[in-house]
Formats: C-alpha cells, sequence, structure tokens
C-alpha cells in the first residue's frame, strides 16, 4: 500500500456511506408507487382517473397538513420566546394598566389617571372599600379630553389613613346636564410574569398579589 501526501491509496476506494434507513414515504416515493400501481392495473378493470386522482389529492392533503402542523410549531416556538423577551423588559418596571381595582399598602397611596372621551366640566373620583362602603370621594374639576391624573393618598373623609387593602376606583365625567361613567387608568408595579402555555397569553403578577392581562396595559412608566 502507498501512501501519497499522507493519504492511503485504500481511502481512494472506501465505500460510499451508507443511506439511513427511511420510514416514511415521500411524494417521489408516492408517485413512483402509483405510476407501478397504474400499469399493472387489470386491463379489464382500469382504474377510474377520479380514483387516481382521488388518491393523489389525499396523499396532497396528508403532506399539507404534515407541513402546517410542522410550521405552527416553529410559530410557537417564536411566541414563546418573544414572550419571554417582553417579560425580561417588564419586571420591575411600572405601569398604567386600565382598572377599577387597587393596591393600597400600609402608609403609601394609589395613582392614576381617567380617561376621558371629550372634555367635561366636572370630573369626580369615588373609592371604596372591599365592602363596597364608600372611603372617599374626590373632585378633580374641569379637564380637557384625554387623560386626567389623579392621587389618593390614601385617607378616608375625615383624613384618617385606611387600612392597607385592595380598593374600588370609579369616576364619572359630567358636560352639561349629562354625566357619564369613564374608563379610569391605575399604576403598577410588576413583580413577576407568567408565560402563557399551550396559546395561553401572558399575565402580569402585581403589588397585592392581583394579576393583570398584558392588554389592558396603556403606558409603561
Amino acid at each position: 500500500m502507498t501512501n501519497i501526501s499522507g493519504v492511503t491509496d485504500g481511502g481512494l476506494f472506501a465505500p460510499p456511506p451508507a443511506q439511513e434507513a427511511r420510514d416514511e414515504l415521500g411524494q417521489e416515493d408516492f408517485m413512483k408507487l402509483m405510476i407501478t400501481q397504474f400499469k399493472n392495473q387489470d386491463p379489464f378493470k382500469p382504474m377510474d382517473n377520479g380514483e387516481f386522482l382521488g388518491q393523489l389529492a389525499q396523499f396532497g392533503t396528508v403532506n399539507g397538513i404534515e407541513k402546517l402542523n410542522s410550521e405552527f410549531s416553529g410559530l410557537s416556538s417564536s411566541i414563546q420566546s418573544e414572550q419571554v423577551l417582553q417579560a425580561a423588559n417588564l419586571v420591575g418596571r411600572a405601569v398604567l394598566a386600565e382598572a377599577d381595582s387597587g393596591y393600597l399598602a400600609d402608609g403609601g397611596s394609589l395613582e392614576g389617571s381617567i380617561e376621558l372621551p371629550a372634555s367635561a366640566t366636572s370630573v369626580q373620583l369615588e373609592i371604596s372599600n372591599a365592602n363596597g362602603q364608600l372611603v372617599r370621594r374626590l373632585d378633580l374639576g374641569a379637564h380637557a379630553g384625554g387623560l386626567a391624573d389623579f392621587e389618593w393618598d390614601g385617607r378616608d373623609e375625615s383624613q384618617q389613613p385606611v387600612p392597607a387593602g385592595h380598593y374600588t376606583i370609579s369616576a364619572r365625567a359630567t358636560r352639561g346636564s349629562y354625566t357619564e361613567n369613564v374608563t379610569t387608568l391605575l399604576q403598577a408595579n410588576i413583580e413577576s410574569v407568567n408565560l402563557g402555555r399551550h396559546g395561553e397569553a401572558m399575565t402580569l403578577n402585581v403589588a397585592g398579589g392581583d394579576e393583570m392581562s398584558v392588554n389592558q396595559i396603556r403606558r409603561i412608566l
């Protein structure tokens, strides 16, 4: 055996690599099988053209479903990765979210905004405790359309601090003789994130044990 530049002549005639066994029928294999079936059919009972086309369409449907499932799997993985990136950016941040209930910490306050569809001659805010009892009414006066900011200092009508807990906030806007309920937005700090699985949406955990949807967020502060 002769060596040429470090390569033996045995390597020049190495057998081709063995092909891996396949356990799936590809479209080319299916066409060969169909042609063989067509050539070897009983001449007295030829296969109907509709039957041939039906088998071909059935294979195409199965093949298309497999490709669609594969693409959906890739899309699901992409969405999951996007959720992870969103979660990393939201944890520890404050957001302004559409909500009518918030958690008041001991000695803390609740801040937020009222969404006014048009200018109002008077805007009034009502805060109720978990039992539905009114603890404070705030008169914000006249406001132009858009967001009207507010802050509740956690005190009742007699200026006494209320206990920590969840409080409901409702707002009304008056224009002339017409009064309507308007949307309230509350500030919240994102403590952790629940990543959605199996098509579920990502949810956010905020102070006080509350949970909110990403769709509720109007602004990241």
